[in-house]
């Protein structure tokens, strides 16, 4: 009776231990889940410990004795057991390896050919998102240390997802507790807000809740975000989880669950998402093809990567991608996000395996559906571009941030923030990606980008955009006059009479225009802009041509 309960109790402490190691370790139930096959062989290691210990007390055997226990047939059936699970995860693990299934890899992410200019279309400033990750961060922790409120007890987390809101490029982030004590004082109520980023304006906004968010990744116990879905769904294999808000702004946590495509372990993807609202807890079960487009990620940047260095690098077999690299190319060291059509693609370079300086082209791969299109441009590496960019402001020792991908003027063109020691952007820079050398910086994104359209037309690559918009003609008495200098150029503004429309006059274009005072009759030749009109003729006088006139739409206001 007394080794039954023995018995009872060894399984009991067993038990509670593998039971503790799950509730902490949370492995998947699955076969594909590596972490499953160790918590098995753990599990059947601490049977072999146990049962030894209990033999050993029954039997009462000294120190000096423990080699009977190599006679025991239970303790064999274990040790078999355990060899036998061992060996099926390290044969599966080499069957699910690229050296033996080199094709299947690298036919795992469809690739299509894509157009440049057709697919990218150029962007609005207003469009353009100016910051990176770790600016944003910055600016997220700038924006709660104002927040006297909240700072004591709460930070932000270092999430910092990048998502399309209400078709604007904008970064989110949950706040976390401080600690284990802020967890406990505020932890009935929820984390109440979360950071919001606009990446193109740089505005900052914390954004409250009417109800806390109850299941996040800094909460403990059950309401921790990775147990919640861990026993909900035992047997998913979850990938790397996003914080995102829907077009409510309402949060969410986007789980994406892992399909294994080749053996137990390998040629992973996305096969599911689990969508769970942040504050009830509510989850939503879809398959990849079925999610809701507001979902902005549900392949993570990495996998994108490493699934099209598959595709790149193995279309000859494993042998020829690590001696002979024939045809073999893989993705440079970075990338960047561009916003389309309401969905995140992942930019990067694509270069020779062998990491020259130079590209052969660049991939955009959709997070959403692992769409992947890539655009054979040649040109420089993004390292190079940004090294471009640090040596023209090299006086002011700025540093440059991985380039967005943009088309200006139908050039692909590298688009890099340029910050101080502080981390913090103070100018921008715009580098060709077909001619590096062509670089222009500016305060401003539109000061650049003008900077950089004239670098084009000065270097040949780009023409004069012809003005197309019609001529109209006025003849009126002046009502109002005034001078200004631009750009070390005298300017007349008039006004006439029956319009509300603003007339500029370069002095030197049209030096009679200092004999005309208030009152005085005017017939104007004129195209309309969009705050002054451009003046072709002024009383039958036209404005005078040469080749160098590179008076473009864009020069028509001031």
């Amino acid at each position: 009776m007394k080794n039954v309960k023995k018995r009872i109790l060894t399984a009991a402490v067993l038990l509670c231990a593998l039971g503790i190691y799950y509730y902490v370790a949370l492995p998947a139930i699955s076969i594909h889940s590596m972490d499953f096959w160790i918590f098995l062989i753990v599990a059947v290691l601490l049977f072999a410990v146990g049962w030894g210990i209990s033999f050993a007390r029954k039997e009462h055997l000294t120190y000096y004795e423990l080699k009977k226990l190599k006679n025991s047939r239970t303790l064999k059936w274990v040790l078999a057991l355990l060899v036998l699970l061992v060996a099926v995860f390290l044969i599966g693990l080499l069957l699910s390896s690229p050296v033996v299934n080199a094709k299947k890899y690298q036919q795992l992410m469809k690739v299509e050919t894509g157009e440049f200019t057709a697919d990218i279309e150029e962007l609005s400033f207003d469009q353009i998102p100016l910051l990176d990750r770790d600016s944003a961060t910055l600016l997220g922790n700038r924006k709660m240390g104002s927040m006297v409120d909240m700072v004591s007890q709460f930070e932000v987390d270092e999430l910092y997802s990048q998502i399309n809101y209400q078709d604007r490029p904008v970064r989110v982030s949950p706040l976390k507790y401080a600690d284990i004590i802020k967890w406990l004082n505020n932890n009935d109520e929820g984390i109440p807000a979360y950071i919001k980023i606009d990446m193109t304006t740089q505005n900052t906004e914390l954004v409250k809740l009417d109800k806390g968010m109850k299941y996040t990744t800094s909460d403990h116990f059950n309401r921790n975000i990775y147990r919640h879905l861990r026993f909900r769904y035992p047997t998913y294999i979850f990938n790397d989880l996003s914080f995102e808000v829907d077009e409510e702004g309402t949060p969410y946590w986007i789980c994406p669950v892992k399909k294994f495509n080749i053996g137990l372990f390998g040629g992973e993807t996305i096969g599911r998402v689990v969508l769970c609202n942040a504050i009830t807890g509510e989850t939503e079960d879809y398959a990849i093809e079925d999610a809701p487009q507001w979902i902005d990620r549900a392949y993570s940047a990495d996998m994108l990567v490493e699934l099209y260095d598959y595709y790149g690098s193995l279309k000859h077999g494993f042998i020829n991608s690590v001696l002979g690299q024939k045809d073999c190319l893989k993705t440079t060291d970075g990338y960047n996000y561009l916003a389309i059509d309401d969905d995140v693609w992942v930019y990067t370079g694509v270069t020779s395996i062998t990491g020259d300086q130079s590209n052969v082209g660049f991939v955009l791969m959709n997070q959403r559906t692992m769409e992947t299109k890539f655009y054979e441009v040649e040109g420089a590496t993004e390292d190079s571009a940004m090294s471009s960019a640090e040596g023209q402001v090299q006086n002011l020792k700025y540093t440059a941030t991985f380039p967005l991908l943009l088309n200006i003027s139908g050039e692909p063109t590298y688009f890099i923030a340029l910050k101080d020691d502080a981390g913090l952007v103070k100018m921008y820079a715009m580098v060709n990606v077909q001619k590096y050398q062509i670089v222009a910086v500016g305060d401003t994104v539109s000061e650049c980008e003008a900077a950089y359209t004239d670098l084009m037309y000065e270097n040949g690559i780009s023409e004069v955009q012809e003005d197309d918009r019609e001529i109209l003609t006025i003849k009126a008495p002046i009502t109002k006059i005034a001078q200004s200098v631009v750009d070390g150029n005298s300017h007349y503004y008039i006004m006439v009479e029956g319009s509300d429309d603003i007339f500029d006059i370069p002095v030197t274009d049209f030096i009679d225009i200092i004999r005309y005072n208030a009152g005085d009759e005017v017939t104007i030749e004129y195209r309309e802009g969009e705050q002054t009109n451009t003046v072709l003729s002024l009383n039958g006088v036209e404005k005078p041509q040469n080749k160098d006139d590179k008076d473009q739409t864009a020069a028509d206001g001031v």
